[in-house]
């Protein structure tokens, strides 16, 4: 959610790449996470979402980042019209593990059995219309299942072609390393920027070591980063957000302070706040990929709100 951050950057001028793994694939310095176009952040826009899918493909992104449960299940129906016209264009990343239920979305669970994890992965392959699935990530882990049986099932997958990698998303240091001892882990995906830094603690030097990408969701606090979000009552009553303690009024209001200085600093560089967010993400690692998410070209003040190329 927030503004487009897909502007005239440098990095976009020219869009920088990045490994996924020792010898994995190559993809944009930036991915684009689609999860808000479907839900958590208020109403959808289809037409709005693909148009802003169509532009960041068109600026270089090359990595979309989708789950099953992101509607659950219209986000990489969404995806999908896209990848009908531009697949050689995309690596596209998806997720399983995270149940719910379509009759009440609010209740959710978590399942990492084997023969869940092949039926998860043969639905989300129909739902975005493609042969294999580039990087498949289990969601969360299933305490009630071994390790060893979901990521052995994610290995059987791709030793049949059906995923080319395999990723893991909010683990810890000592389960990345359990699961690589089982099959090579391409990324881990979790929350990271300059106002969460959990994974300092141990996962981005375990990714570093294994030779794993960090893939950081979030990288701009939620919008909270790019200084366009001043006032949390602005947001809509369904906004994930509005749950979060960080988006409470007194802690929200120290945090505005804080974030006013950062705000300083990048006016000195000449950049937007998002840009210097990002570019402190990209800075900490060549294996780090932050994929801000978006829902929306950027619209321009200077022409009264008229849409813009950015």
């Amino acid at each position: 959610s927030g503004p487009c951050v897909f502007s005239h950057s440098r990095i976009f001028n020219r869009m920088q790449h990045r490994t996924l793994g020792n010898k994995g694939p190559r993809v944009s310095a930036l991915g684009l996470g689609c999860m808000g176009m479907s839900d958590f952040y208020g109403g959808r826009d289809d037409a709005e979402s693909l148009a802003t899918l169509h532009h960041a493909l068109d600026r270089g992104v090359t990595m979309l980042d989708t789950a099953d449960m992101y509607g659950p299940h219209h986000n990489e129906r969404l995806i999908a019209e896209v990848l009908q016209q531009r697949r050689d264009d995309v690596f596209i990343a998806t997720k399983f593990g995270i149940t719910r239920d379509q009759a009440n979305p609010q209740a959710r669970g978590v399942n990492g059995r084997p023969e869940y994890v092949r039926s998860a992965c043969d639905a989300s392959l129909q739902r975005l219309g493609i042969d294999v699935i580039d990087l498949y990530y289990l969601h969360r882990v299933d305490p009630r299942v071994p390790l060893a049986d979901s990521v052995g099932a994610l290995a059987e997958l791709a030793r049949e072609g059906k995923v080319r990698a395999i990723g893991l998303s909010e683990v810890s240091a000592d389960t990345l390393r359990r699961a690589h001892a089982i099959h090579p882990i391409a990324a881990v995906q979790s929350e990271y920027s300059l106002w969460t830094r959990n994974p300092e603690i141990g996962v981005l030097a375990a990714c570093r070591e294994l030779d794993a990408a960090f893939v950081a969701f979030s990288p701009l606090g939620r919008a909270f980063l790019t200084g366009t979000l001043r006032d949390p009552a602005v947001l809509p009553e369904k906004d994930i957000r509005r749950n979060l303690p960080r988006f409470q009024s007194d802690h929200f209001d120290r945090n505005l302070a804080l974030l006013d200085e950062f705000g300083r600093i990048a006016r000195e560089q000449g950049c937007t706040m998002a840009q210097l967010a990002l570019a402190w993400v990209l800075a900490q690692g060549p294996h780090l990929i932050p994929i801000p998410g978006t829902r929306q070209l950027c619209i321009s003040r200077k022409t009264s709100g008229q849409r813009r190329s950015c």
